[in-house]
């Protein structure tokens, strides 16, 4: 056996070696070789004018033998990205609210956000097609690129803050284990630098962590999200249930308060607005999770059930733990590794420490596992789009990784507090987005997608070349919903001469752009409808026609049948 695997390895080895000589002979050679795969150069396309520069296997459809997400797959995951929103509530508290009404409006948020997530994720499970595809569909096949890019830069940005947050529990487990030969280790690292030497260790450490997960894409991930999905609630409430008993029971905030003008009203409509600023992300990014689904609904309905609950119920835990804790101890801690390391500072036996190690590790991992869910994954996307012939997902991972050190993101969390007000706030701007994506798949194009037509840029692309590439009436929409509580949101990053009805649009920021970009779309298209909407008119195609022709619909056809079909309808629009 073990003969046989060295054979084994001895041939990948020399092949392997062989392919480096071959692609480094020549300059063609060397592009060759660095090209990604995609169906056009497998010669199994189906696609119509395709143009090689545009398509990858991962702007394609998810091909069946890779749609391995099922109903309780998606459970689990949302369960364990939901479900580490311990600090969700320090917001809430802060802006005026009691705990108990923090948590209500926590809910009350988070029903709202699994709607729309439910909505966004229906073409992405129907055609398993990805957030930058879809965006083609919905933006033009240029347009695309702004509503990626900015995505990208903002999925970069925040991995790397995911980065150094999780290294927090790095550092526990460190401190659980090695006690005060951690704590105590000497800094080298200039003060300004704003990180520590042991600091830097435990973000070293987790990035290398993050490094082996830059392998596989989201379908060979399942049984990790199950893990993930298993061990956090353990966690969780092993650190709550220790916080009550710890402090008596007795819930004493010490959190400071910002009072919003207008009374408690807005204050409500304020704390709905950081729920869903939250988790703008998670719903903009449904596209990149839904595409693995097995069937339509899988990612539907557990969101609908998990969301949520996974949300409040963590969210609360943190509020009444910390809250608790707070007062016993003289302390304003809200930051779960600094939890840890407080109760490190007051239990320091070995059992004690071995259960901080393990409340540490479970941390860990639902960082890690969010971290991968909300920015590795949608930034890999992304990338695939940037530059299809060279980048695909696996690659806009290793990209992402280097950019998660290269933006230093701990002087980001100790000096740029505007910059990070900025991207707490940008929920406003990925509102617009979801909204004309959702009423361009459910209202005004029935839920039909020409999946045939994603990859050719060029004049003949009857459906989404729109007006040079971009579709005029969603960027139109897109500018009016972020145009009203954009004021509001300048004035949060210090801009002055915004008076209180500005700041009172922004506190409905989400719900606002998302509502206004919504109507905007539906009725300019309703009177003005792009080329695309008019053809499925004109072709009398009902719900979801097109998935029983698309190259990987629910029903698919041959490839050969769905260029067919796609003629068909081409000659007849034409």
């Amino acid at each position: 056996m073990s003969g046989k695997l060295a054979q084994s390895t001895r041939s990948r080895v020399g092949e392997a070696k062989a392919s480096v000589v071959t692609a480094c002979s020549s300059w063609p050679n060397l592009k060759q070789a660095l090209q990604v795969r995609n169906s056009l150069a497998q010669g199994e396309s189906g696609y119509i004018d395709a143009d090689p520069d545009w398509i990858n296997e991962d702007l394609e459809p998810t091909p069946p033998e890779k749609r391995t997400w099922g109903f309780k797959t998606y459970c689990l995951f949302y369960f364990g990205v939901s479900f580490g929103n311990w600090t969700l509530g320090s917001t809430m508290v802060g802006i005026g609210l009691s705990w108990w009404q923090a948590i209500v409006v926590i809910f009350v948020s988070q029903t709202i956000a699994s709607v729309a997530m439910a909505f966004n994720s229906r073409a992405a499970s129907k055609y398993h097609l990805g957030y930058p595809a879809i965006s083609r569909a919905v933006f033009g096949m240029y347009g695309s690129y702004y509503f990626v890019g900015a995505r990208a830069v903002l999925a970069a940005v925040w991995y790397g803050i995911q980065l150094y947050s999780g290294s927090g529990h790095v550092g526990n487990m460190l401190r659980a284990i090695f006690g005060d030969a951690y704590k105590n280790i000497p800094n080298h690292i200039p003060e300004s630098a704003g990180i520590t030497t042991k600091g830097m260790l435990a973000f070293f450490l987790f990035w290398l962590i993050h490094l082996v997960f830059c392998f596989f894409r989201p379908y060979q991930l399942v049984r990790f999200f199950w893990f993930k999905g298993f061990i956090m609630l353990p966690a969780v409430a092993g650190v709550f249930i220790y916080c009550m008993i710890e402090s008596d029971g007795k819930v004493n905030h010490t959190l400071p308060q910002v009072s919003v003008k207008g009374g408690l009203g807005w204050a409500i409509m304020h704390g709905i607005n950081s729920g869903m600023g939250n988790t703008a992300t998670l719903i903009t990014n449904q596209p990149d999770i839904a595409r693995w689904s097995k069937t339509p609904n899988a990612s539907i309905f557990s969101q609908l059930l998990i969301q949520p609950l996974a949300v409040t119920l963590s969210a609360a835990f943190g509020i009444l733990a910390t809250a608790g804790i707070n007062g016993k101890w003289g302390l304003e801690l809200w930051n779960p590794w600094d939890l840890l390391d407080a109760i490190q500072d007051h239990h320091n036996g070995s059992g004690a420490r071995f259960a901080l190690f393990l409340a540490a590790f479970c941390w860990t991992c639902s960082i890690l596992g969010t971290n991968i869910a909300a920015n590795m994954i949608s930034f890999g996307s992304d990338a695939a789009l940037l530059w299809p012939r060279y980048i695909d997902m696996k690659r806009g991972f290793f990209i992402a990784q280097l950019l998660g050190f290269a933006i230093v993101p701990w002087k980001i969390l100790a000096s740029a507090e505007i910059f990070t007000t900025f991207l707490s706030g940008y929920g406003l701007f990925m509102a617009s987005v979801v909204a004309i994506m959702i009423s361009e798949y459910f209202i005004l194009c029935r839920g039909n997608i020409m999946t045939a037509w994603l990859f050719n840029p060029g004049k003949t692309n009857v459906h989404y070349r729109y007006h040079r590439g971009w579709n005029v009436q969603a960027v139109i929409a897109y500018l009016a919903g972020i145009a009203l509580p954009f004021p509001g949101f300048a004035a949060s990053l210090g801009a002055t001469g915004v008076n209180q009805a500005g700041n009172d649009l922004f506190y409905m920021g989400w719900l606002l752009s998302f509502c206004t970009s919504f109507a905007a779309y539906t009725i300019i298209c309703k009177f003005w409808p792009t080329r695309n909407q008019k053809l499925i008119r004109e072709q009398g195609m009902a719900w979801e026609d097109s998935a029983r022709l698309s190259l990987d619909g629910e029903e698919a056809a041959t490839p050969q049948a769905a260029v067919d079909g796609d003629e068909t309808k081409r000659e007849t629009s034409v």
